[in-house]
């Protein structure tokens, strides 16, 4: 993934003879196997917060399998999420990634909420997520459900663009030992993952995962300060009998990285002396759910530490509690409803370190509130109606109100078509609401005193089906129209800015995806998004900071992937990966298109050795942030090694 030069000349030559002389191992479980149907019978819970069929489910969503990670050779979650085509995936520097669907993707991309276990991760620093700490196993990814598209009534403000939900496998589903290694011209990690029975029939998972990066270079071949490492570990601990679930998972984590040019800070164009960016978080999460009749009872808490400091801009200590009520039932034959509360404090602490910039006040506690309900309505055998609806409390903004209607109509097994309308809303953050330059008055940057919630209001139409035997096919058009999107506004006085809602517009395109089974062992996966963005300054706006062109300019036209997964003789595997970004205007970034690669086989029965490629044919593209900063990233080897025992 980056232009950088491998540690070992013989490591490739290696790597390649012990793949090519790898002993016949047992079979494993592999989707590539399975037929397309099969796939399309995978069990969602993203569209509904009820398990379902995928090919049932009326929204736009992609699902990142455990075996379509395993075949990418990713090692960290973004990279996992570049197999999803609906979403832009760009990485800055190492660790730092700018993720989103359907547009509006920057450094502070805010409008695409994530759950892991269904614990948010999204903070109310900038509503939006810090990657560089979303580090998981991802050996003990069950599956991660991307839906792009508004899904605020289920989980809330901020799920404007998106929900990308990962959701882990059950500890009684990894019982025995793992140990996974990996090498490479840049990236070094190990995790080491076991698992045990408990008394009672439950089961327990432990795993610690150590990841350790070197420094990039820039295009100009200068060195970019982002070098690093994290240690992370955690448990799982299930509990299951007749009528009754318990699952306790917890995770705590602790590194560094460098901080790269130009700093975490760009407004009023100030400068500041940067250093090491630490980082330490852990969690706790419980949840209790029992089955009742068709539906269903669950009850979620969770408590989320995390300690962020960034010399000399900011340090922040933030703690979230959550807690989740969500109760499941048929009130009638043609009715299926959902409904729940979500109550949601945070404690939140930001020092700054220099006098040029303060987050004011420096502490504040915060509270969520929120009620949902949404009922799918049988209009006959082959049509439902969705309609739901969330009220959610912020202290910024009060109550917001977030409809979603939707259709769906099948007219066969096979082929779904659906339709839906809903209202999206972005609440403001701290960011928005209360960032300040300098760190006392007369203020350059004057917060965002009435900054109000961004909206969206969102038209969707799709299909999913199954055309042809060996075809599946998932695709949408969509329209948004957006209003109060953030802008910095020069205020009356003339000698300072401030934050305020003077951008709208609309984004419309369409996305599709499908597979297509070449052979028994052979499958093709393919993959294209498309965006025509518009928008404008709202009358009377005084915008200082460019902030339709920053807004457009980040936002590829086009992405497309293609990629290939092929069942070798002696159990061996052979998957590549084409995958093409358009252009940005905003920063320049050229397009580009990257191939990846990873050629696998067993060592015996229980190992598996693997070689994986990134950017195989292409010296070196930059992928956000201004060209004079950014990493370069470019052709990459890495050997890695799996090894199950009992």
């Amino acid at each position: 993934m980056r232009k950088t030069t491998s540690r070992s000349g013989c490591a490739p030559a290696f790597a390649l003879a012990a793949l090519l002389c790898g002993r016949p191992a047992a079979a494993q479980p592999n989707l590539v196997d399975l037929s397309l149907e099969e796939l399309g019978n995978v069990t969602i819970t993203s569209a509904s917060r009820r398990e379902q069929r995928l090919a049932d489910a009326p929204a736009s969503l992609f699902v990142i399998t455990a075996d379509d990670i395993r075949r990418s050779g990713a090692t960290r979650l973004p990279e996992a999420l570049r197999l999803a085509p609906n979403l832009h995936v760009a990485e800055a520097y190492t660790g730092g990634y700018a993720i989103s669907a359907r547009g509006f993707n920057g450094n502070s991309a805010n409008k695409l909420l994530v759950l892991i276990d269904g614990r948010s991760v999204y903070t109310p620093l900038f509503a939006g997520v810090f990657w560089d700490v979303q580090d998981l196993a991802l050996e003990d990814v069950e599956r991660i459900e991307v839906t792009s598209g508004p899904g605020s009534t289920l989980w809330g403000v901020n799920a404007v663009n998106g929900v990308i939900n990962i959701i882990t496998r059950s500890a009684a589903d990894t019982q025995g030992g793992l140990a996974s290694l990996s090498a490479g011209s840049h990236e070094r990690g190990a995790v080491l993952r076991h698992g045990l029975a408990l008394d009672g029939g439950g089961a327990l998972r432990l795993f610690v995962k150590r990841t350790d990066q070197g420094a990039t270079e820039t295009a100009a071949g200068q060195r970019v300060d982002d070098a690093g490492h994290l240690l992370s570990g955690g448990f799982r601990a299930d509990w299951g009998r007749p009528g009754e679930r318990f699952t306790l998972l917890g995770q705590a984590y602790r590194g560094n990285h460098g901080q790269p040019e130009p700093g975490s800070i760009a407004v009023g164009g100030v400068k500041f002396a940067l250093d090491t960016i630490t980082l330490s978080g852990a969690s706790l999460l419980a949840r209790w759910e029992r089955p009742l009749g068709p539906g269903g009872l669950s009850v979620q808490a969770y408590v989320d530490r995390t300690v962020r400091r960034v010399p000399p801009t900011f340090d922040e200590g933030l703690t979230i509690a959550d807690l989740e009520l969500q109760y499941s039932l048929k009130p009638a034959p043609a009715h299926t409803l959902v409904m729940g509360a979500d109550l949601r404090r945070s404690r939140d602490r930001v020092g700054h370190g220099a006098p040029q910039f303060a987050f004011l006040p420096e502490r504040l506690n915060q509270a969520w509130t929120s009620l949902f309900a949404q009922d799918e309505i049988a209009l006959g055998r082959d049509l439902h109606l969705t309609v739901g609806a969330r009220v959610e409390r912020n202290d910024y903004t009060g109550s917001e109100f977030l409809p979603n209607l939707r259709l769906a109509w099948k007219p066969a097994r096979n082929h779904l078509w659906w339709a839906s309308a809903a209202r999206t809303v972005r609440a403001p953050s701290r960011l928005d609401r209360d960032a300040y330059i300098p760190a006392q008055p007369p203020y350059l940057l004057d917060g965002g005193p009435g900054f109000r919630a961004e909206t969206a209001d969102v038209l969707e139409l799709g299909y999913r089906g199954q055309p042809l035997p060996a075809l599946t096919l998932s695709a949408t058009a969509f329209h948004g129209d957006y209003d109060h999107l953030r802008t910095q506004e020069l205020a009356s006085s003339g000698t300072s800015v401030y934050f305020g809602n003077g951008m709208r517009g609309r984004v419309s395109g369409a996305e599709a995806w499908g597979s297509l089974q070449l052979a028994p062992g052979a499958r093709l996966h393919a993959g294209v998004t498309l965006l025509r963005p518009h928008l404008a300054l709202r009358p009377g706006s005084i915008d200082t900071a460019n902030s339709v062109a920053a807004a457009e300019g980040a936002m590829p036209r086009q992405t497309w992937q293609l990629r290939g997964a092929f069942n070798l003789p002696g159990d061996a595997e052979l998957d590549l990966m084409l995958r093409h970004v358009g252009a940005l205007s905003a920063p320049t970034v050229p397009a580009y298109t990257a191939a990846d690669l990873r050629l696998a086989a067993p060592l015996g029965t229980t190992a598996e050795i693997a070689l994986a490629g990134r950017n195989l044919f292409d010296r070196g593209h930059g992928e956000f942030t201004p060209e004079a900063t950014r990493t370069e990233l470019g052709r990459q080897l890495m050997l890695q090694l799996r090894l199950r025992y009992r």
